[in-house]
């Protein structure tokens, strides 16, 4: 790594390779930087954009209500000028379609658009298509570039609950367009990600296929490990704890772990109320069945009693549209953001392994120096200060064959001399990179931070929206129908 201060002149292999020059540390009250170039903070990630599907892509989201159509429905898309400096971006993925039907090349591609007044993309608005693999090529190259960047993670191929049938069906395809969706919002919250090269070619080039093999043929430079390659009488592995860990990486840890369980706990919860919810729809529609039945049987009151029973099935089906529009997309999200969370945590330990590259180093090279200076000082006829029992049978060796002498000791003395010399390099080098990695994992946990409550809001006010509207309209039902059970006289 080079030894150039990092914020001169972007990141060299820890964060940045293609992005603009950036000073400014990511703060929660300045969205953007004096430039405008940037994401800042993190709130309302569609911040402002068109209420009307234009430009021939018209959206085709018959599942799940996501937040930005939330937002959108509620009028609040458009960004306060004053907050965000007249700086916005927003991305959609929609309108999947599948090419070469019928073929073995079958596949699906997603309509992606982008609107934004950075300065970074050449176009204010863009609509290009994209493949599933498009997104893993973004996703995987940006790990590559970004190491200390908290890359969003994106569904596996083939993942199992996703198989319900056909792949290609509507259930399957909506759902992993969803995924897509919140993949690729992450990303425009990023203030690092969204000014990459890669994810300007990705939202807006029409020629992909060269720009990606372009980012093939020049990969980020890599970070100076080949003396960590060469040490091969060295422990290095990675079963190795740091030696003297860093309070604000054992806290930041230690903070997602409680975030990761207590989200799970919801997650647990929903899920065993979700089930219940099932069981009793099953139950309703058993009962409206039972009153039914009774209806035939009390011919004078049969008509109040099937309308009861109708009532019965519509509550039981408006349960059964609440786990699918509120509960599962909860779910779902939720999961999303842990895989989110273990992202971070996968950075963090990435920067452990930085560290800990650094101090094996340093052990490494005063091992040395010290072996050294204990050569020395036999050559000079005094008394060499304990070793360890490793390099006392191999002087014993040495003397059983003859080699124990000046001139071998010399010899050896030589060699180590410039070992050193280059141990020392490494060393600079390793604690360079620990602590711009260190510097980095700082700011990325503040974006991290600021895109989870931002996430959080979202899904808490979905799942509550869900529920009141669920409510609202069972009450409003209900309502209609028990004057008419009042009105009921039973002979007796």
């Amino acid at each position: 790594m080079s030894s150039q201060p990092i914020d001169e002149d972007g990141f060299h292999s820890i964060a940045w390779d293609d992005a603009p020059p950036r000073n400014t540390i990511v703060s929660p009250s300045s969205p953007f930087d004096e430039e405008g170039d940037g994401f800042e903070t993190i709130s309302h990630s569609h911040s402002q954009s068109s209420t009307t599907h234009d430009e021939g892509v018209a959206s085709t989201s018959t599942g799940t209500v996501t937040g930005m159509e939330r937002r959108e429905r509620q009028g609040s898309v458009q960004a306060d000028p004053n907050e965000w400096n007249g700086k916005w971006m927003s991305i959609e993925v929609r309108e999947p379609i599948k090419e070469h039907e019928g073929s073995k090349d079958m596949y699906v591609s997603y309509a992606v658009k982008t609107q934004t007044n950075l300065t970074t993309f050449p176009k204010s608005m863009a609509i290009v298509r994209r493949r599933f693999q498009d997104f893993v090529f973004l996703r995987d190259h940006l790990v590559k570039n970004f190491p200390a960047c908290v890359v969003p993670p994106i569904p596996d191929k083939h993942r199992l609950e996703y198989i319900k049938g056909d792949r290609f069906g509507p259930e399957f395809i909506e759902r992993r367009r969803l995924d897509l969706q919140r993949f690729t919002e992450r990303i425009a919250r990023h203030p690092t990600l969204q000014r990459s090269q890669l994810v300007n070619d990705f939202l807006q080039s029409s020629e992909w296929t060269v720009a990606k093999h372009h980012h093939i043929s020049h990969p980020p430079p890599e970070s100076h490990t080949s003396i960590m390659d060469s040490l091969s009488d060295t422990f290095i592995n990675a079963f190795s704890k740091v030696r003297k860990p860093d309070g604000r990486f054992v806290e930041m840890a230690e903070e997602l772990e409680r975030f990761e369980e207590g989200l799970t706990s919801v997650e647990r919860l929903v899920g065993r109320g979700k089930q219940r919810v099932d069981d009793l729809s099953t139950d309703y529609q058993d009962m409206a069945a039972a009153y039914q039945g009774l209806g035939y049987l009390e011919s004078g009151i049969t008509e109040p009693l099937n309308r009861f029973a109708e009532k019965m099935l519509d509550f039981s089906a408006l349960l059964k549209h609440m786990n699918a529009q509120t509960v599962e997309p909860f779910l779902i999200q939720s999961n999303s953001l842990l895989a989110y969370t273990n992202s971070h945590r996968n950075v963090i330990k990435l920067r452990d392994q930085k560290q800990l590259d650094f101090e094996e180093l340093s052990a490494y090279l005063s091992a040395i120096v010290s072996e050294r200076d204990r050569l020395a000082a036999l050559n000079s006829g005094h008394s060499a200060a304990p070793v360890g029992l490793g390099t006392y049978l191999r002087d014993q060796v040495d003397k059983f064959r003859g080699t124990d002498d000046i001139h071998t000791r010399r010899e050896r003395i030589r060699k180590m001399d410039g070992k050193i010399k280059e141990l020392q390099d490494a060393v600079t080098t390793a604690h360079e990179t620990s602590t711009a990695f260190s510097d980095e994992v700082l700011k990325e946990h503040t974006v991290f931070d600021l895109s989870k409550k931002e996430e959080m809001k979202e899904i808490l006010q979905t799942y509550a929206d869900g529920q009141v509207e669920m409510l609202q309209r069972a009450m409003d039902d209900w309502d209609k129908i028990i004057p008419l059970l009042q009105r009921i006289r039973v002979d007796v």
